[in-house]
């Protein structure tokens, strides 16, 4: 642990995978220890997605000066680096960091669930009062969440572990993540909206998809859902949806330049400001640009053959039913008529991200479209992309 005038760093050993391969998980706290409200906010948790990186960067910096100014008065962790594990997957001079190299997965996908050991643990002790129902179960996650950790084998479930004990009892819970090519969107919970309505307008996301279980078990939904699961399981007590916690699409991975980042380091900083982790008055609440829409009603356009994608639209563009989206070529097709297939949209809505290399092969998502009617799915097919 090293601690500074300004904050409190600890960095944790994650077991190897091998035989002297280690990899550290640094958290960088501001504010006392128990102080509520409490922020938890991680960056890279799929490593090769750096906007988050830098944002990170810049918002030490704005947290040290308040804090030097005594102006933080709750409490801001902070895990600047998400995901040393996959920051090096490095395969031909390139990051890996979706996916666990070593079989494990997605990074963000199978997080403990810890509804059914809080029930056990709560479940009989909730009263009439929600401020002690909060504290009870706020409690009875941390435990849960650290008696997992006890568990975990292998790196990258201990990493999973520790993110999830760090942010399991926050107030606000900020994923930092990015798209290929894309708006800045946000992922919430349904029973979160609209009283976090806040957050997007802050930092002038374009788009919000909403879901109560989008399936795979993502972070924010790790540490958000058991409320409003409790919520539904024991009715008959106010359980408040008591963790804002959300995944932020940080744009595209090409959005990486000081002048964004501190932008968005700024807004994250000001919506903390406007949730009472710092004392003072806000700034005004900027006017709303995002609508809300259905994860759903998401529409991910696929590829149907190989070639070589140019694309039609850009995200932020409102399309409609049977709009052509994109052209895939062929090189080697019988002719050059016959080797343009053209792509067109399943749905009404607004494109919010598109492919960022424009190789294709059958399958490859090409556009992700917001729409707002629910779309069919395959039984047992979650809502997100993979």
């Amino acid at each position: 642990m090293v601690v500074t005038n300004m904050s409190e760093r600890t960095d944790i050993s994650l077991p190897g995978n091998a035989p002297g391969c280690v990899h550290n998980l640094s958290f960088i706290r501001y504010g006392a220890a128990d102080t509520r409200p409490k922020a938890y906010i991680q960056a890279a948790l799929h490593a090769d997605e750096t906007p988050g990186l830098l944002v990170m960067h810049h918002l030490r910096h704005l947290l040290d000066e308040a804090e030097a100014a005594g102006e933080i008065t709750g409490q801001i962790v902070l895990a600047p680096i998400a995901n040393p594990i996959g920051l090096g997957q490095v395969v031909s001079e390139r990051v890996l960091g979706r996916y666990d190299l070593a079989g494990r997965g997605n990074f963000n996908r199978d997080f403990p669930q810890l509804l059914e050991t809080v029930a056990e643990r709560a479940g009989t002790l909730l009263t009439k009062d929600s401020r002690h129902n909060v504290k009870l179960i706020r409690a009875a996650l941390k435990e849960a969440a650290k008696k997992q950790l006890e568990q975990a084998i292998g790196a990258t479930e201990t990493l999973k572990c520790l993110l999830l004990e760090a942010a399991i009892d926050a107030d606000i819970c900020l994923d930092l993540h990015c798209d290929l090519e894309a708006l800045m969107h946000i992922y919430l919970g349904t029973p979160l909206w609209p009283n976090a309505q806040d957050l997007p307008t802050q930092l002038g996301a374009a788009t919000v998809l909403l879901a109560s279980n989008s399936g795979g078990q993502p972070f924010d939904e790790a540490v958000a859902s058991p409320w409003w699961e409790l919520a539904q399981r024991y009715n008959d007590f106010p359980i408040p949806a008591a963790c804002l916690s959300a995944t932020v699409e940080l744009r595209g991975q090409g959005d990486v330049n000081d002048k964004l980042a501190a932008e968005d380091a700024r807004n994250i900083l000001t919506f903390l400001h406007r949730r009472g982790l710092l004392s003072g008055t806000p700034a005004p609440l900027p006017a709303a640009v995002a609508t809300a829409t259905p994860l759903s009603g998401v529409e991910y356009v696929r590829s149907r053959v190989t070639g070589v994608v140019s694309f039609l639209v850009e995200p932020g563009e409102l399309v409609e039913t049977g709009q052509p989206l994109a052209v895939i070529i062929d090189p080697l097709a019988a002719t050059p008529a016959r080797g343009r297939t053209t792509i067109c949209s399943g749905i009404n809505g607004q494109v919010f991200a598109h492919a960022r290399d424009h190789l294709v092969r059958p399958g490859t998502i090409l556009c992700t479209i917001a729409g707002k009617v629910p779309l069919p799915r395959k039984p047992g097919t979650g809502l997100l992309s993979d």
